[in-house]
Parts: structure tokens; C-alpha cells; sequence
């Protein structure tokens, strides 16, 4: 046990609050989740520069990257759980659901493009249902 223990390494979590070391360690680890979200609000949603002229359109500005983050985070998770990171990467999955295409008319009801089965195949997996005309 010394000898394998000799290569590990050693770090100290110092806490007010937490007193159980497992716990305390998960949620050392699960920071890791935070800043890759934070990462996404930067990268994937363009969150560098807010480009706003007013504090309510930064606010709405903030609002609606907050939801696309939770739905993000959400699909994240999916992939992971439906092992779907062995045939996709996050971007190469939103590229397949982005080409779907949503037409409006004024006076004419809203019409989604063709859904090919394989997009459909990627709602469906999380039980999502697939985008239509209404």
C-alpha cells in the first residue's frame, strides 16, 4: 500500500462548512462543471462582449444565455448518459439539429423544414419530440 500510495499525490481541502471529506471532494470536483459553463457563456454563446445599450437589454441579454446554458447543460448530460460522445462532439450534434429550418408567413401558419430521421432520432433519444409545422 505504501509503495502505490507513494505515487498519488497529496492535496488538503480546508472548509467552515463541510465537514464530510467525501463531500467536500465531490464538490471540489463539480467546480470543474462551473467553469466549463462559464466557458460556454464565453465561447459557445458569445458572452465576451455584451454589446448592449441599455442595463434592460443586458439584463435580457443575460437572461436568455442563462436558459441556453441550462438547455446546454442539459444536453451535455444526455450525451454523456446516451453515449453519444462516441459518434458526436457537442458542436458536431448542434450542427446536425441547426440545418432544420423554420419558414412564417404572415396570415399562414408556421412550417419547420424536413426533419431527417436521424435529426429526429436525436430529439427523440432524450424524449423530446421532433420540431413540426402547427
Amino acid at each position: 500500500m505504501d509503495t502505490a500510495e507513494k505515487d498519488y499525490g497529496f492535496f488538503a481541502l480546508i472548509s467552515n462548512k463541510i465537514k464530510d471529506p467525501i463531500k467536500a471532494l465531490e464538490i471540489y470536483r463539480n467546480k470543474d462543471l462551473v467553469e466549463k459553463a462559464f466557458g460556454n457563456l464565453k465561447e459557445r454563446l458569445n458572452m465576451r462582449r455584451t454589446s448592449v445599450s441599455s442595463d434592460s437589454a443586458l439584463e435580457g441579454k443575460l437572461f436568455v444565455q442563462f436558459i441556453a446554458l441550462i438547455y446546454l447543460s442539459y444536453i451535455k448530460k444526455h450525451m454523456s448518459e446516451q453515449g453519444l460522445y462516441k459518434s458526436y462532439t457537442m458542436q458536431e450534434l448542434l450542427d446536425e439539429l441547426d440545418v432544420i429550418e423554420c419558414f412564417e408567413q404572415p396570415g399562414s401558419a408556421l412550417r419547420v423544414g424536413e426533419v431527417t430521421k436521424k435529426q429526429a432520432g436525436l430529439y427523440k433519444s432524450p424524449g423530446v419530440n421532433p420540431p413540426t409545422s402547427l
